[in-house]
């Protein structure tokens, strides 16, 4: 396998995944345009969510990424995501385009993440949650980007940051169509596999990674949607896009080192142990958010860090006893389904966020991690 595979797939999956958090790096500014509510950065991230939703039951149902070159369809929807990004820019500032837009640029991501997967899984049939790992550690810093992006660019107009976001996304197509080529696992075009999919719930192993993967989902998106918010308290400006940026970046450190251990521990056990220690954040929230400075930071550095990296491992055991010729479309409806959790979660969580303090809705965020520890225990105890 040529050694450039793994480093240009992630390098790929980062600049494609900036596509995500675009807009909630230039909220502020957008707020202050068209006087729009603190509640606006929950309805334009659930909106990108919505459209991802949609764009991964089309692609699960029709099995785009199993039946077509999932290198294609990765380049075509990372260019039809930064031409949404761009409009978005360019056409004069209203909240319905926005969120068409937005919307769209979700269906757009789901030819980028979890086809991003199944290009890795057609090049590694061991190992696979090492490069997950560091695939899904792109992922941190794709979602982390336009927060540096906002904070090097001070001065910038909201609108020159969208275009760097748009620029970098369409870039990381091209890369990964033009250098990395179909894997040895690439199995010709098929059908349909609706019995495929079925393995979601009748598949005991398959059912344990999904069960645990929708737990994380419930905590995952909405805790970086209200990261500049809890950050926000305590400072502003350009520190604030930073410290934003370093609690979600910190992410791909994780993932990275959770890839590492994986051969030693399983995939399974490593799971657990971080979506544990997210949970334990989550409960800490009460007591954190009144202490210090240097606490506070580094109990949210903690929760950056330990908040993400379980997903890798997770998609990795999918990945990994999912039927082969259907792992594209498994991996696809999973992302699907935990995505509409993140849905719920972020709309109820931000809404509520207007009317009770962090420091009694943070706590809440734990169920996920807890359902999904338990979810998971059938295969911890089988050393997975």
């Amino acid at each position: 396998m040529p050694r450039r595979i793994l480093p240009v797939i992630t390098v790929s999956q980062f600049a494609g995944t900036s596509l995500w958090f675009a807009v909630n790096a230039v909220m502020p500014e957008l707020q202050r345009e068209l006087d729009l509510p603190a509640s606006a950065v929950g309805s334009l991230t659930s909106v990108v969510q919505l459209g991802f939703i949609a764009g991964t039951l089309v692609f699960a149902l029709l099995a785009i990424a199993d039946r077509w070159s999932a290198r294609l369809v990765f380049l075509l929807c990372a260019l039809a995501g930064a031409a949404c990004t761009v409009l978005a820019a360019v056409l004069p500032p209203s909240w319905t385009g926005l969120l068409v837009l937005r919307g769209l640029t979700g269906f757009c991501l789901a030819g980028i993440y979890p086809v991003g997967m199944k290009i890795a899984a057609s090049w590694w049939t061991r190992g696979l949650g090492n490069a997950l790992g560091l695939m899904v550690g792109a992922l941190m810093l794709g979602t982390a980007a336009p927060h540096a992006l906002r904070a090097l660019g001070t001065h910038w107009p909201w609108q020159q940051v969208m275009l760097c976001v748009a620029a970098l996304a369409a870039g990381g197509g091209l890369l990964l169509y033009t250098l990395v080529p179909d894997g040895p696992g690439v199995r010709k075009p098929a059908g349909l596999h609706f019995t495929g999919l079925s393995c979601i719930w009748r598949d005991v192993k398959v059912r344990a990674s999904a069960g645990g993967y929708f737990g994380h989902m419930w905590e995952l998106y909405t805790f970086w949607v209200l990261v500049p918010a809890i950050v926000g308290a305590r400072w502003a400006g350009a520190a604030q896009s930073w410290r934003s940026f370093a609690v979600i970046a910190l992410g791909a450190l994780g993932s990275v080192l959770g890839g590492l251990v994986v051969r030693r521990f399983g995939s399974a056990r490593v799971a657990g142990f971080f979506i544990a220690g997210s949970g334990a954040c989550c409960f800490l929230a009460p007591w954190a958010l009144h202490a210090g400075d240097a606490v506070f930071m580094l109990w949210l550095l903690a929760w950056g860090f330990t908040v993400s990296p379980d997903s890798p491992q997770f998609s990795a055991l999918t990945a990994m006893n999912a039927p082969r010729e259907a792992v594209g479309s498994v991996l696809t409806l999973v992302n699907c389904i935990g995505f509409s959790i993140s849905v719920l979660s972020i709309e109820l969580f931000v809404r509520l966020a207007q009317s009770f303090p962090l420091e009694q809705l943070l706590p809440w965020l734990g169920l996920g991690p807890v359902v999904g520890l338990v979810l998971l225990r059938p295969l911890v105890r089988a050393g997975s």
